[in-house]
């Protein structure tokens, strides 16, 4: 069976091709940003950290009112606003040489970011078939990944050559490549503004909504395996096991090529709350096995068989990840009332942000301070947050049709 990336043409494609354009230069600067802004700029590493902490607490607060946004004036128009702001504050990267400056510009991006993936995604709901939608984000994960890896190489000759001008060039190309997803979101169809809200409904709704937030808090825990694979296993490779440094490099690539060959065949299955449950489920069992495996790689084996370990620790991460995504894809969309994605979405996807911004000192402090034991304890809060999906998502539905059945007595 051949491997899919693109969906097929329609709207479909053209959300894929936008999404291929600006994860290519994003990845390029994540690659490159860091050591631009400590060797050339004069920033330290911990006024990067500082900055990124605060723009991405600031940009997942402003996800919601953003989504809002683009629910009532539509979502087109807000997501081609969302990525030409990302993209002019990429294209001022070029000229920053101060903290404050460097401040205000991540400030920007994340909140342009944290918005353009609510109204990308309200985007979506009004041009797919409810149906349809978790095949298609898993294709647009897919394509997603491969222009990580494009990037990625192409992040890898800027630190090759190693001068200003090289890096200047990758900040360049990430503009350029935000104002090419602007271009391509025209081309979709306009998307009807949602109904005007009614009678004593609040502004943010989403805000009230408690099983919605429990469920985007449990999806914030599940989301925690971004920065174990991006932080926690390189230090976990490189301090407490044997395996060569080299591998740090090579899981990485494994899990991007896994995520592009394989992830649209394992969000077929996934059609409705009880099949998204069930995936959700089956990746917090999955991610378990992962944690104790990675936990077994620190028992002194020859390195050949630490290497094996770590491999097998990383697939089954990756099958997890993918089970997962397709899950809470199915059960984000689900739970949003049709005329308010854009918000609800926005809200969900706050677990991106939290999990990037609490992740990496969580993750550390259990992983590189506590060692085998903080492996296991980290699994079993996968765990325990994948079985607690299901009550959850039937406690949302029971206050949904509740509301449902109000309405008629209300009137």
């Amino acid at each position: 069976m051949p491997i899919e990336i693109l969906p097929r043409s329609g709207a479909p494609r053209v959300l894929a091709l936008a999404q291929l354009s600006n994860s290519l230069g994003d990845s390029a600067y994540y690659v490159t940003s860091a050591l631009y802004f400590t060797r050339v700029v004069g920033l330290s590493p911990t006024q990067i950290g500082l900055a990124l902490t605060i723009a991405w607490a600031i940009g997942s607060v402003a996800g919601v009112p953003l989504g809002a946004l683009a629910d009532r004036r539509g979502p087109r128009g807000a997501a081609v606003l969302l990525a030409l702001a990302t993209s002019a504050s990429v294209a001022s990267f070029l000229f920053i040489r101060s903290f404050v400056a460097f401040l205000l510009a991540v400030c920007l991006y994340a909140v342009a970011q944290c918005g353009l993936a609510a109204a990308r995604q309200a985007l979506l709901a009004g041009l797919v078939t409810p149906a349809a939608r978790t095949g298609v984000l898993a294709h647009l994960q897919s394509t997603l990944n491969a222009g990580l890896a494009v990037g990625a190489a192409l992040g890898g000759l800027a630190l090759h050559h190693d001068t200003p001008a090289a890096y200047l060039g990758v900040f360049a190309l990430d503009a350029v490549s935000f104002l090419l997803c602007a271009v391509v979101l025209l081309r979709l169809p306009a998307v009807a503004k949602s109904a005007a809200r009614g009678k004593g409904e609040p502004r943010l709704a989403v805000l009230r909504d408690r099983p919605y937030a429990v469920i985007t808090a449990l999806n914030a825990v599940l989301l925690l395996r971004m920065p174990l694979l991006s932080l926690a296993v390189p230090l976990w490779v490189v301090d407490r096991t044997n395996a060569p440094g080299w591998l740090v490099s090579a899981l990485f690539v494994l899990n991007t090529l896994a995520v592009m060959a394989f992830q649209v065949r394992m969000a077929r299955g996934v059609s409705g709350p009880r099949t998204a449950t069930r995936a959700v489920r089956a990746s917090g069992i999955v991610m378990l096995a992962s944690c104790a495996v990675f936990a077994f790689s620190a028992a002194g084996l020859e390195p050949w068989l630490t290497v094996a370990v770590l491999v097998a620790g990383a697939v089954l991460q990756v099958v997890a990840e993918m089970q997962q995504s397709a899950g809470s894809w199915q059960i984000g969309f689900d739970l949003a009332p049709a005329h308010q994605v854009g918000q609800y979405q926005g809200f969900f996807g706050t677990g991106i942000p939290v999990a990037r911004t609490l992740g990496p000192l969580l993750l550390t402090s259990l992983l590189v301070v506590w060692g085998v034991p903080g492996w296991l304890l980290l699994g079993g809060m996968f765990l325990a947050a994948a079985l607690a999906t299901g009550p959850a998502v039937r406690w949302a539905e029971r206050t949904r049709e509740a509301a449902h059945h109000r309405v008629p007595a209300d009137a």
